[in-house]
């Protein structure tokens, strides 16, 4: 431990980190620099200066990657159209390789040898975190507290702060009984009831949208302008992505639009339970592939659908940074370049229903999809020849006796 002298921590402030803080100071008698990210959790995030302060932190890094977080990570994501397991838009695992980055910024401006996180041993953001810190800087050592103390409960974390002086209010303000992730994407859900999967989520637990059933009556119709496959404008108002993504979440929140309850497969083996309330990534995701309705070839839309699984896993899994993940980028990127156009949606009491889309890109031509007279437009002949030709294959295996039937 004694090869240690400085280590980034990833910050909150709150009662984990506030620990560990005191944690390295104590175990591995080194100065501690301090990054808290504001990713759009919805919490005020300068409070953890003064926190870090008294605990006589020097160096104090207080971030706010917003746009960065909806620019370079989240939109390209989305570009993928991208879901995990069939339902799960990914808004926890997106975060960590931008956070892992600026970890490994601050370590190199600071010179520190070290990163420190608070994920636990049991989950995937250990995983995600020290992935993306060894692919940026491959020396660097990482501190993983959880994997090294003995302070596994809640109690034991807050017996330690009272006995080190670490402020902390034990009583006070009602604790949510969920381990929660935010950011501008989404709200995390895990714990508590929820670890009975045959228990209902408790209504009180949402935070960001009201449940369908007390959503609106009325329908709210949106129109989203999309440039190279990136939402650029809502309702003719131009934006940048992360206040393209924070009104969506406003509006699709309003409209019941975004809750999931699932069971998810973690990479380090165990199933889990969460719930997640992700409304404007839910309204991206509609959007994005009616768009792409009109405006990709069909083989080039085929092969994006049989990648996605697997760009999908490699963001779950913390692979943001690997080679591959890098190389399917550039082709879904390349994709996306006739990606332009407008989409018209109606949100109603948790649907979000597409109601038209066009393009100065677009490849449906009305000339030979109608079904009226279409002026020669399509010769309905040649589909003879076509399906035979299909069909040569399975013509000859059934000659051969080799029948399906």
């Amino acid at each position: 431990m004694a090869d240690v002298k400085k280590v980034v921590l990833a910050y909150s402030g709150g009662l984990d980190t506030s620990v560990i803080l005191k944690w390295l100071q104590d175990t591995y008698n080194c100065e501690v620099v301090t990054f808290t990210a504001d990713l759009g959790q919805g919490e005020e995030v300068e409070p953890a200066r003064a926190k870090a302060q008294a605990m006589g932190v020097k160096e104090i890094y207080i971030d706010d990657l917003r746009e960065e977080f909806v620019r370079d990570f989240v939109f390209p994501m989305f570009r993928a159209n991208t879901v995990y397991e069939g339902e799960y838009l990914l808004g926890t695992s997106i975060a960590r390789p931008l956070i892992a980055k600026r970890l490994i910024e601050i370590a190199n401006e600071t010179g520190a040898d070290a990163i420190s996180h608070g994920a636990t041993g049991k989950g995937n953001d250990q995983v995600r975190f020290e992935l993306g810190a060894y692919a940026l800087k491959p020396g660097v050592k990482v501190i993983a507290p959880w994997r090294e103390w003995d302070l596994l409960s809640r109690e034991k974390l807050m017996d330690y702060a009272e006995k080190h002086g670490i402020p902390i209010e034990r009583h006070g303000k009602k604790k949510s009984p969920y381990s929660m992730d935010a950011n501008l994407l989404h709200i995390s859900y895990e714990g508590g009831v929820l670890e009975d999967t045959w228990t209902e989520h408790e209504e009180d637990m949402w935070r960001w949208s009201v449940s369908p059933e007390n959503a609106p009556d009325q329908a709210t119709y949106l129109e989203l302008t999309y440039r190279n496959g990136d939402i650029v404008a809502i309702d003719g108002v131009e934006m940048t992505p992360a206040t393209v993504l924070a009104e969506l979440n406003r509006i699709g929140g309003a409209n019941g639009i975004g809750r999931l309850d699932i069971v998810e497969n973690r990479y380090v083996g165990m199933k889990s339970r969460g719930c997640y309330e992700t409304p404007g990534g839910t309204i991206m995701l509609k959007a994005h592939r009616a768009i792409e309705s009109i405006t990709l070839d069909r083989e080039v839309a085929h092969l994006k659908d049989e990648l996605m699984p697997k760009y999908a896993s490699l963001i779950y899994t913390g692979y943001w940074w690997s080679p591959e993940r890098l190389m399917l980028q550039q082709m879904i990127d390349a994709s996306q370049v006739n990606v332009n156009g407008v989409v018209r949606l109606k949100l109603y009491k948790g649907n979000v229903i597409v109601t038209g889309r066009k393009s100065d890109d677009s490849l449906f031509d009305a000339n030979i999809a109608t079904f009226e007279e279409d002026g020669g437009a399509y010769n309905q002949a040649d589909a003879a020849g076509f399906i035979k030709l299909n069909a040569l294959r399975m013509r000859i295996a059934a000659s051969k006796g080799r029948s399906p039937l």
